[in-house]
């Protein structure tokens, strides 16, 4: 499954960007799609998921300022974030995990990232 990210960019603190991410391929289905983020020298970590049940989960530091959305026809998901601060700047990595139909077989893909500057 090949995932596509788009909408990084600089912004000023307070500002807002749209992050979207569309999957891709032949023959799966995606359970789970959702945003990681990766600051300089820090490790990866999870911004917001969201299932195929439009079950959403988010980072205690975005709550409130960011919102997970997800389309089925094609496969995307959006990351809509608000009130944004410095310490959001990082490059932000759509994920999904997922089956393939044919001898349902698991996968776990990554997008290219995207980067996102706040500055202050």
């Amino acid at each position: 499954v090949q995932l596509q990210a788009s909408g990084g960019g600089l912004v000023q603190a307070g500002g807002s960007l749209r992050l979207s991410c569309a999957g891709s391929g032949s023959s799966f289905t995606i359970r789970v799609m959702g945003w990681y983020r990766q600051a300089p020298g820090k490790q990866r970590e999870l911004v917001a998921d969201i299932t195929s049940n439009r079950i959403t989960n988010y980072a205690d530091s975005v709550k409130g300022r960011f919102t997970i959305s997800r389309g089925f026809a094609p496969n995307m998901v959006w990351l809509q974030m608000n009130s944004l601060k410095p310490e959001d700047t990082a490059v932000y990595y759509c994920n999904a995990r997922g089956y393939f139909h044919e001898g349902i077989r698991v996968f776990d893909s990554w997008g290219q990232g995207t980067l996102v500057t706040v500055s202050s």
